[in-house]
């Protein structure tokens, strides 16, 4: 189902978060606005359970969740949080997802007239912002290994979305006037991750596993790459400068010095391939490794490893994870290799570049130069992290997954100002909009502000 429709344009404000992680991914609201370290609850608001972080625009606040067979696109109240209007998409399959993941996991973004969600289950939808539905998109069935997560953005009139899976990775364009499709690129060397893209002048950056490409909004042409990323990517790229920082993680055993030394498919073939039939079963798997890695390995999920296959096993477990710093338009700058994270995403702010990994392992860099401030674990006790730091009002914003925000008091430091509790679990980023902190748990959404 389609409609065409005129756009009147509406301009954003200026203190909105209209993706994920806010202005351009960045995670850094706009100066000008008081934000606090302690902080109260102002009001809580159920939502359709889901892990997509909350995007604001204009007067809205905007969620996705699932309900029942349905996925359903919320707006709530951006002062008072009260819901507004809710539209729903039925669900037309159900992917197999990573523990971590949920089919609600994509963010949606709004230009201000329209808010589009990605449902990769369904594909895309598009409303206006007051919840008249513009037109849908079936796209998938989509075969990412940990199940789709990445989020769209929008920029020159068009919806971008990434789609890295474990066969037939591409890049797509979509009109925001009606959903069709402008332009779509193949992404040969990406495998199953979902790191959002960011926009930069008329390029929109895009990170993968072993390479990154810049592609012109306009025309979907490559415009420049570079390689040499780490084999898995879910974080979002930062601009900063004339720079362009992402980081990734695979295994434990791409961390540097523990690179495994994998033989070639002729060598493993003649030691362990028993029914003779020129692949691997799973039976057959040469390593641990190679069978606990099984779903990721074996792509087309066929039941056995061919010489592909085996090769691009090879190319994953030779990169390593990493922090990397590339010059806009291609080549390195510099390179970080200690407790990188797989999920949160980088945050640059004043300067600073913050890295928190899983285990609660904060880092702290010189974001030009590379160079390390401090790292150490936050709040100096263990946690889990899996939402991305976000700052504002020279504070630092870092949520766990137990619901502890822990405020910094922005600089190499990692001055601890405060911390403060989520009454539940959180996976997604919060979003800092008007001085209050906007805090999606899996089943509600809540707003705090200065006690």
């Amino acid at each position: 189902m389609r409609f065409l429709f005129v756009i009147v344009p509406v301009l954003l404000a200026g203190a909105d978060w209209p993706m994920f992680r806010g202005p351009n991914g960045a995670g850094v609201a706009l100066d000008g606005v008081a934000y606090p370290a302690a902080f109260r609850t102002v009001w809580k608001t159920a939502v359709p359970e889901g892990l997509s972080s909350p995007v604001v625009a204009g007067s809205r606040i905007f969620v996705t969740g699932l309900d029942g067979g349905r996925f359903v696109l919320a707006a709530l109240d951006r002062v008072s949080g009260a819901p507004l209007w809710r539209r729903t998409v039925e669900r037309q399959r159900t992917e197999k997802l990573h523990k971590l993941n949920h089919s609600a996991s994509p963010s949606v973004a709004c230009d201000g007239n329209s808010v589009v969600a990605f449902f990769p289950d369904f594909g895309l939808v598009a409303y206006s912002v007051s919840g008249e539905e513009r037109w849908r998109t079936p796209m998938g069935p989509f075969n990412n290994a940990y199940g789709m997560g990445v989020s769209p953005v929008i920029a020159e009139g068009k919806v971008v979305l990434i789609v890295d899976q474990s066969q037939g990775s591409y890049a797509a364009a979509f009109s925001m006037a009606n959903g069709e499709q402008v332009w779509r690129v193949a992404r040969k060397e990406a495998l199953s991750g979902h790191s959002t893209p960011v926009v930069h002048g008329k390029w929109v950056i895009a990170p993968g596993s072993l390479r990154m490409e810049a592609y012109e909004i306009a025309t979907g042409k490559v415009a420049w790459g570079v390689d040499g990323l780490p084999a898995e990517m879910k974080s979002v790229p930062v601009v900063h400068g004339d720079l362009v920082l992402v980081h990734g993680f695979n295994t434990p055993e791409n961390d540097a010095g523990k690179l495994l030394t994998i033989p070639s498919f002729a060598e493993v073939l003649k030691m362990f391939d028993k029914d003779g039939d020129g692949k691997l079963s799973k039976s057959e798997a040469p390593s641990a490794h190679v069978t606990s890695s099984w779903i990721y390995v074996d792509l087309d999920s066929d039941g056995s490893l061919d010489q592909g296959e085996w090769e691009q096993y090879i190319r994953t477990m030779r990169a390593e994870n990493a922090l990397l710093a590339y010059k806009i338009g291609g080549g390195r700058a510099w390179k970080f290799l200690r407790s990188i994270p797989q999920l949160p995403s980088p945050l640059v702010y004043r300067g600073v570049l913050y890295m928190i990994n899983e285990g609660g392992v904060l880092t702290t860099l010189d974001a030009t130069t590379g160079k390390l401030h401090k790292q150490a674990r936050l709040r100096g006790e263990a946690d889990k992290y899996y939402a991305s730091p976000v700052a504002a009002d020279g504070k630092v914003y870092v949520t766990s997954h137990t619901g502890k925000v822990s405020v910094l008091k922005a600089g190499p430091e990692q001055e601890l100002l405060a911390v403060n509790e989520v009454e539940e679990d959180v996976l997604a980023t919060p979003a800092l909009v008007d001085g209050r902190v906007i805090i999606r748990t899996k089943g509600a959404v809540y707003c705090y502000g200065a006690k």
